[in-house]
């Protein structure tokens, strides 16, 4: 018992050495948080759109939505959109009972929906593009969201503007203080934004459905947000 005692008490007093030790070691610090911020204008759109048919069988139904969805993937294509840009994100059959009747062996009807994804590269074309959507079967839009392609390059831009923030920060407490910032000690960095900025979907369909008595583009883009924001440690030197 004496010896297990012993023993324990020698792991604490050691680890408390190791502690000490260093915290001996770290050198004097100022810590500080950089914030920086990059607002873009998007240059493409993603639309989420698809079809609805109803149908008596289950067969035709399944038969028209498939037909429909072929004639506006064949449309888009036509239109030079890549085909990895095109792709089908949602499809449903369900039947159709009056009156809430589920119970019945035989529906009165079928409902089909098949719904897709496309990437508009050129915001100049959405107009022009969403009306023939329209014309090639397109009754549904379930969402239009705007996008900057060459993200990565403004997300570099806004992490360099959080670093230099950081810098100013730390440089204006070391000088109240008489001191000077030196190297830098440690650094964390967390980079957010550029998600695409919604627009409704009801919206998305009627202005591109009036598009044709419009003087002009019938969507905004609005801005995309970048921001970055980066913790760091420097040395203070003397």
């Amino acid at each position: 018992m004496k010896k297990t005692f012993l023993l324990l008490l020698a792991v604490f007093l050691i680890s408390q050495v190791a502690v000490q030790a260093q915290q001996q070691a770290m050198p004097p610090l100022v810590n500080v948080n950089g914030v920086g911020e990059v607002r873009v204008q998007p240059d493409q759109v993603m639309v989420s759109m698809g079809v609805e048919v109803r149908e008596k069988t289950l067969e035709q139904a399944r038969k028209q939505a498939d037909a429909k969805a072929a004639a506006i993937i064949a449309y888009l294509k036509k239109q030079g959109v890549n085909e990895k840009d095109i792709q089908t994100s949602y499809m449903s059959i369900y039947p159709i009972y009056s009156n809430g009747e589920y119970g019945r062996t035989t529906p009165d009807a079928y409902t089909a929906q098949k719904t897709m994804t496309v990437l508009v590269r050129k915001l100049n074309k959405f107009d022009e593009l969403m009306a023939g959507l329209y014309g090639a079967g397109v009754n549904r839009v379930e969402g239009v969201s705007f996008q900057v392609a060459d993200l990565e390059k403004y997300k570099a831009e806004a992490r360099k503007k959080a670093v230099n923030n950081a810098k100013q920060k730390a440089t204006a407490l070391t000088n109240e203080l008489g001191a000077k910032v030196g190297r830098v000690y440690a650094i964390n960095e967390n980079t957010t934004g550029g998600r695409p900025v919604p627009m409704y979907a009801e919206a998305a369909m009627m202005k591109t459905q009036d598009s044709a008595g419009a003087d002009g583009p019938t969507i905004a883009g609005g801005e995309v947000i970048v921001t970055s924001t980066v913790s760091v440690s420097f040395i203070i030197e003397n």
